[in-house]
């Protein structure tokens, strides 16, 4: 399906089967391709942040990652995509369609990636290595990547994964990074997802954020992102 723009931001109306389809053709062509599972908040950031707007952009696949974009989708363009396409379910399902699937794990605190990479290689995946998000000097880790070449690279630092990634993009030598914020968490038992009704219902960032008090100054964002949709529609 043809690309679609959201706030200024490509968006590409892909179910989950869509995005495992085109990550499939990923893993078969040269070069480093990246995906960016969007949100609202990120789409904020990405009004002001000119690195972060300029790494989606040039993101090779932006699948929709929050109910807010599902919403935006449908007032701004009116159209109902069919699903979200979240970090932590692509990963998931990533891990299972592609048996032995090189993956290098890069974020979270020390400790963090090493445990994800034990689940990562226990749901069949190959892991070639792992780095926790906590380092200044960014040469070396790219290069221990490089070194690795794998599949896929799946780096969960927070609000600074997509521009990792983008910078470092002709430098890392994976067939596919994404951005995957806390799933290396998830991986690794640090953190719980929220129920699976609050899955369903496109609740969890509620929930993350009404149990997280360090997420609390991210909300004005949701509200921020709700009211540029409106203003754009108006």
């Amino acid at each position: 399906m043809e690309r679609l723009e959201i706030l200024g931001l490509p968006l590409d109306p892909v179910d989950m089967e869509g995005a495992l389809a085109r990550i499939g053709d990923f893993l078969k062509e040269e070069g480093t391709h990246q995906v960016v599972t969007l949100n609202p908040e990120m789409a904020v950031r990405a009004q002001k942040e000119e690195a972060l707007r300029r790494a989606i952009l040039e993101a090779e696949l932006v699948t929709p990652d929050g109910i807010g974009i599902l919403w935006a989708a449908k007032r701004l363009l009116g159209l109902d995509l069919k699903e979200r396409v979240t970090g932590v379910d692509l990963t998931l399902a990533l891990l299972r369609r592609f048996p032995r699937i090189r993956v290098y794990l890069l974020g979270g605190k020390p400790g963090v990636a090493e445990r994800a990479a034990a689940e990562a290689r226990r749901l069949g995946a190959e892991v070639v290595g792992f780095h926790h998000g906590y380092f200044q000097e960014e040469e070396g880790v790219v290069e221990e990547i490089r070194q690795k070449a794998p599949d896929l690279l799946l780096v969960g630092m927070g609000e600074r994964q997509e521009v990792f990634i983008h910078r470092h993009k002709p430098h890392l030598g994976a067939k596919v990074a994404m951005g995957v914020g806390g799933t290396l968490d998830v991986l690794a038992g640090e953190a719980k997802r929220p129920p699976a009704w609050a899955q369903r219902l496109g609740l969890e960032w509620l929930l993350r954020v009404g149990l997280d008090p360090k997420r609390w100054k991210r909300a004005p964002r949701l509200f921020r992102f709700a009211y540029l949709v409106l203003r754009e529609k108006r």
